[in-house]
Order: C-alpha cells, then structure tokens, then sequence
C-alpha cells in the first residue's frame, strides 16, 4: 500500500498520445516530459515503438470497440467499471461499445495498487482528461470527414454528430489519420464534465464484469491450468519467522496415489522460512500428501506467544506516555494533563482478525524462455514482483504477474507472499506448479489484522470544559513487516510510523489539545506479519475514538450528536482544502445532521433497545469519505446476547461515479463492520491463531443481517473512495447503541455476550 500524496490526484508530468496503430486508434499516457526527448515526436510512432510507459490507456478498433485498460485489482468491486465510465463519458462513448481488460505486470501499465479505496479517486482526474483529449481528437478528425469545423461537432454515442451529419467512431478511425501528443499543461486544461453534461457519471448502470461472473467464464488465480503442470501444497511451519526444518520423513505420504515429492524451499528473499512444499499430479493428491507427510522443526523463538502476551505488550506499551511516535501534537498535552480539574481514562482493545478470502490464496509459476511467469490474483503487484525476483534470483524483468480475478481481496492479497513458495517450488522441481493453500492453510498463513490496545485520556478544567484528548494505539504495522519504505516521520522528528496503523485517530474533531502516539507492538511484529484489513487503521483506531466521544459526552450530559457537532467546526487543519475535502469538518457535520433525522434519532424505544451514533471520515485525512451510522440494537439482559436491528448510514464520497457499485460497496462493508463489531475475532495459541476453518470462526450469518438503510449525500464534489468507509463506524455504533440500551460500556472488539453482561450495572 503506497503512501497517499497529493500529486496522486494532481496532473503528472506525462505528454498523452493519441495515435493510428494498426488499423485501430491508441490513447496513453506517455513518459515524463523530462525523462526522454523522444516524448516531444510524433504519437504515432512513439506508440507503435512501445515509447510510453502508461499508467493507464485505451483504445479504439476498427469497429468502434472501445477497449479500456485496467490495471487495477477487480475483488467484486467492479474497479473496472467505474473506471471506464469515467473515460467513455468525457469520451462522449456508446456505453454498449465498451469493454474492459484486466492488465499484467508489463512495466508500461506503470505501478500497480489496489487498495485503501483509491482506484476511482486516484484516477478520476487523469481519466477524464485522457477521455477529453480523445473526444478532442475525434471531433476533430471527424469534422475533417465531414468537412464541417470542429467547433460545429459533438461526440455523443459514439458518434461524431454535426447538425444532420454524422460518422461514427468506427469510420473516423478506418479512414481518419491521427497524430497528436498533448504537453502535460495542455492535458491539464482538459477538465472533468459539467454535472449537467455527463450521461454516464452519476447514471445508474449494470458492472461490466457481472455478466462473466454469473455465467461461470470469469477466471480467478484458482482456475489456472498450464501445460504438464504439477500440483503443491505447502506444510506451514509452527511459526512465521525463525523456524528450520530438521527431519522430513514422507513414508506415508509415498503411498498417496500420484505423489512426487516434496522440496525444502530456501528463500532468498526471506519471506517463507522452515517451508516445505509436497508435490502430487493432482490436487487432492497434493492435500492429502500434506497431511501424511510428517516435518520436525527447530522452532522459531515465539512458538509459545499468546494473544495475552501480545495484549499485554500492548498495554504496557500504551500506557507509558514516552512510547512511540508522535503523528498529532497540538497544544501541550503534558501541562494539560497536569492542570486538569477532572479526566476520564478508557483503555480498547481489538482481537486478532482474519480475512477468510472465499478464494483461498493461490499462485501458479512457470518458467518459460528465460521468463518467470506468476499467474495470480493480487492487489499489490509492484511490491511483490521484486521479492519474486529476489527469490528465484532473476532480474525484475524477467519477472511477469498475470492477472485474474480476486475471489476476495479485503488488503489480504496486498501481500503476495503465496507467489514465493509456487516460484521457489515450480524453479526445484523444472516443471510449472500449481500451489493451492487449503483453507486451514490459508488461515494459519494468513497476515493478520494485529490485535490492538488503545489508551485514550479526556481531561477537563475547573469549569467542565473538555480541554485536551491524549490518545495511544498499540499494534502490529503491515507497512513496517512490507513496505518499510513507505513509513513516514512523526511531527516532531522522532521516529516514524505506519500511518495505516494510525490513521482514524487524525480525526476532524476541533480539539485545544490533542495528542496521538503510533505505538509498534513489537511481540506481535516478530509473531506474524500483520496485514492490512478492510478498513484498514481506522477500522480499529475509529473503534476507540468514536467509542471515547461517546464516553465523553455521557459523562458531560450532553447529547452524544451535539456534542460531537459542537467539536465539528471545521477550523484550523479542520477546514478541508480544495479538490478533496472543500468544505472540511462542515461536510461531516451535515452528515451528522441529516443522520439524526433519517434515523429518528430520540426517539422512544422499548426496554433494552437503544440507538448508538458513531462518525467516521474514511480511510485517510487526505482522501475523506465523510459518514455517520446510527445502530439500532437490542440486548438480553439475562444472557448478554446482542441484536442487531438496523443499520442506518449516510455517506458523502463526492460525485457517486458508479452508484450501484457504490452501494454494493457500502452495504458488504457496513455487515462486515457489524460482523467485526460482534461476531469475528481469533487468538494466537503457540504462536499461531487457533481458528483455521469456519466451523470456529464464525463470522456474520445470514440471520443475523439487520436492516440496511444506506444513503449517500448527492453533490458534485471530488469523488473520494468507498470500499473502506462504510465499515468503520458501525462497530462503535452497535457499542454506543449498547450502552444506550442497557448501561453496559464495552471496550473489546469482538463484543462478546458475557462482556456486556460483565458490564451492565447492577
């Protein structure tokens, strides 16, 4: 997951080509102006050169097929489609003529992402004026056909249209000549359409990539065949880091029907360590070959950590004000702490949480002509194609990662550490391999959402007014175990942190004095590789934060939306800049607003119900998606058992690009925040996590899925992301709607019936 900066929404430095290749017509982004004198020739040449590196381009047949390329991650969120919507509508395209691709690793598609909801935002503005530009170039090729001035044409449906005249895109490109390069500040002054203009942003419409997967032809990693392949199934040592493999004894396994073998995989690159891998002619045989097969290890030095050993660190190191990183530091927080008339000390805690991909991971390799081919599905192909090449020894060019579909992503496949062991076993054995996790497999080399530990510290002065919010979050970093690179400094100089591990308590409240330490638990970072989850930092940091606003406000008697409305006053770093979060802390404040009335917030309601708010901002302060959630809930008070009735949230992402994806998106994310809230959590046991299969990890079930009231605030602002932020206030809602219902308080993620009867008062 890369660091979100400002330029990713700005226009970069590229020329775009447009030009005639092959009877068809290609549109891409061409390389940095200031890296070759080439860019400055002509489009058609440079194109037909393969003198580009694109990050993103499209093209246009002979019969008017629109083709855009994606080279983003499709794991049911219908990435492609947004994404080609935006360029056929600047474009002015016949939506019935457009098709998408799904891109492999070739250096031109240019670095490859997909995570924290940036597809739509990071690539609206560069498509729109990709789509621009080509409209621009079409009109006037097409005036030229139709010997009209450009000025006199329109592209609407594909067509070329000039009063009564008209051609369309297919003929212009059979019988027009193009040559074009727009300079990077021509491109710039291409900008998106009016609102009143568009016909496809905005617009209701089907994914493109539905019909493939309803009719059984969309092909995930998991589907892959190559020729004479072999099939492997790994042996998942007792711990991530640190154990070696003494003793292989695979007498039972030789009596697997079609077993081959199996290898003890050395690892340049670090990333497995103590592995083994079995070999068989078929899947089956590969698995059950696995569980005959018998390994003895030298064990890695956390084969005995708990989860209250990693809770415990976390604790401890939460608790000590001198630990971690500074990422808020407004005001003096110390003088505030010392002056303060009263305060109020809340400490949170989230278990270990799994990602349970529906695909488990997989990875077929082939070594063929000097090239290492990975065929995959994977979020993050930049990152891992280097750690590939490290560990088969071969140069990053010499290494390809093609391209499926994602049976489920949710940051797990942003790691793709299951593409070492295929590699590493298909370059042993000399023949392509298939490698399939089993899901027990899967789980125990799963990357892990760390347990966590919050501290948070309210204080207040002599005449009750809140003055100051000290915050402290314990965890694992992903970024730390992947992208180390990547890891920004404090604000004070002093260290760096995993802003994915933190992000959610930069909140948008106006606070005197705020405080907030990045803590690395550094037991968890040695027991396994944390991983990003759906939501990423916020899914757990915005559980203590909204929980804590909540606390806060019972114990001012005020309530819970006034007071965070009160702190909404969008001042200061509050105040939001232009194009992605013009209007700041005001935006979040209306959807707060407007979520009181939708949700008939005060409302009487019968014993033991209550309704709970809780507010979030997205993933990251850069990229705001502002929403609200109000849970309505009931609990037993004899058995502590919580019900979830109804979920009601509003988010404001800006232009709603897609608005069936959008959603789609909200609603998976928002259940799988109730399924966070209540149901999901596991626990390391030896230094492993306990539940390997769904028969103990038990997330939400159908009947427990309350009713969904979803709405999405409608203007024209800069489209911001939406695959993460319906998650992350529904957890500290259902908890806020708790206490509403009975008095109990709880601090613990899962919310466990027996947690909330520990609660309750007496």
């Amino acid at each position: 997951m890369t660091r979100l900066r400002k330029d990713s929404v700005e226009q970069s430095r590229r020329n775009f080509l447009i030009g005639t290749v092959g009877g068809g017509l290609m549109m891409a982004f061409g390389p940095s102006i200031h890296a070759l004198e080439v860019a400055t020739g002509s489009a058609a040449n440079q194109l037909s050169g393969k003198l580009f590196s694109p990050t993103v381009w499209f093209e246009i047949d002979t019969n008017g097929l629109i083709i855009v390329n994606v080279a983003r991650a499709e794991m049911g969120q219908h990435v492609g489609t947004a994404i080609a919507r935006i360029v056929a509508d600047e474009l002015g395209a016949d939506w019935n003529k457009v098709e998408i691709k799904h891109v492999d690793t070739d250096p031109k598609w240019g670095y490859m992402v997909t995570g924290g909801s940036w597809s739509v935002f990071q690539s609206y503005v560069p498509m729109s004026q990709a789509g621009a530009a080509g409209r621009t170039v079409l009109i006037e090729a097409g005036a030229k056909l139709l010997g009209v001035a450009p000025a006199d044409c329109k592209a609407e449906n594909s067509m070329i249209v000039a009063g009564s005249k008209s051609i369309s895109f297919a003929d212009v490109v059979k019988n027009g000549k193009i040559d074009r390069v727009f300079s990077a500040d021509e491109l710039a002054e291409f900008k998106p359409k009016s609102p009143a203009s568009r016909q496809l942003i905005a617009k209701p419409s089907q994914a493109l990539d539905i019909p493939a997967k309803t009719n059984g032809s969309a092909k995930y990693g998991i589907d892959v065949e190559l020729a004479n392949m072999v099939y492997a199934r790994p042996i998942i040592p007792p711990t991530r880091h640190g154990s070696s493999v003494k003793t292989v004894d695979d007498t039972d396994a030789k009596k697997v029907k079609g077993y081959q073998g199996y290898e003890i995989l050395k690892d340049p690159s670090d990333t497995v360590q103590g592995w083994v891998t079995v070999l068989a002619d078929t899947y089956y045989g590969a698995v059950k070959a696995g569980k005959a097969i018998k390994v003895s290890y030298d064990l890695g030095e956390t084969a005995n950590v708990s989860e209250q050993n990693i809770i415990d660190e976390g604790v401890s190191l939460a608790k000590d004000k001198s630990s971690g990183t500074l990422v808020v530091d407004k005001g003096d927080i110390a003088k505030t702490a010392e002056a303060a008339k009263t305060s109020l000390e809340s400490v949170y805690s989230t278990s270990s949480a799994l990602h349970f991909t529906l695909e488990p991971v997989n990875a077929a390799v082939e070594f063929k002509d000097g090239i290492c081919h990975v065929h995959c599905g994977n979020q993050w192909q930049s990152l891992f194609l280097p750690v590939v090449a490290k560990a088969v020894g071969m140069p990053e060019d010499k290494v390809i990662i093609h391209q499926y579909y994602l049976g489920g992503g949710f940051g797990r496949r942003l790691a793709g550490d299951y593409m070492i062991p295929a590699a590493l076993t298909a370059q042993a054995v000399g023949k392509p391999v298939k490698l399939v996790f089993t899901r027990e497999d899967d789980t125990l080399f799963d990357c892990v959402r760390s347990p966590s530990v919050q501290q948070m510290n309210a204080y207040w002065d002599a005449d009750q007014k809140l003055i100051g919010i000290e915050h402290g979050a314990a965890a694992g970093w992903p970024t730390l175990a992947m992208a180390p690179g990547f890891l920004p400094e404090g604000v004070n100089g002093k260290g760096k942190y995993d802003p994915f591990s933190i992000s959610g308590a930069d909140h948008w409240y106006t606070l005197e004095n705020h405080r907030v330490r990045a803590i690395n638990n550094t037991l968890a970072q040695k027991t396994f590789v944390p991983g990003w989850l759906r939501a990423v930092g916020p899914g757990w940091t915005g559980w203590a934060v909204e929980s804590f606003m909540d606390e806060i406000a019972h114990e001012q008697k005020v309530d819970p939306i006034d007071f965070r409305l009160s702190l909404l006053d969008a001042t200061g770093k509050n105040s939001g800049t232009a194009p992605v979060s013009v209007g700041g802390a005001k935006r979040l404040a209306k959807v707060l607003t407007e979520i009181r009335e939708r949700s008939d917030w005060g409302r009487s309601l019968p014993k033991n119900q209550g309704l709970g708010i809780a507010i979030s901002a997205g993933q990251e302060r850069e990229m705001p998606t502002w929403g609200a959630c109000v849970a309505h809930v009931e609990v037993d008070p004899k058995t502590g058992q919580v019900k979830v009735h109804k979920l009601t949230g509003i988010l404001d992402c800006g232009t709603v690009v897609h608005p069936d994806g959008a959603l789609a998106q909200t609603e998976g994310s928002m259940l799988w925040g109730l399924s966070l809230a209540l149901f999901e959590g596991t626990a390391f046991e030896k230094g492993q996590v306990k539940d390997t299969n769904l028969n103990t990890y038990t997330p939400l079930r159908m009947n427990n899925v309350p009713e969904l009231d979803i709405s999405f605030v409608q203007n024209t602002e800069f489209p911001t992301g939406l695959g993460e932020p319906g998650l992350i206030a529904v957890a500290p809602a259902i908890a806020n709607a708790i206490f509403n219902a009975v008095g109990a308080r709880v601090r613990d993620l899962p919310i466990r019936p027996e947690a909330v009867l520990a609660s309750m008062p007496s």
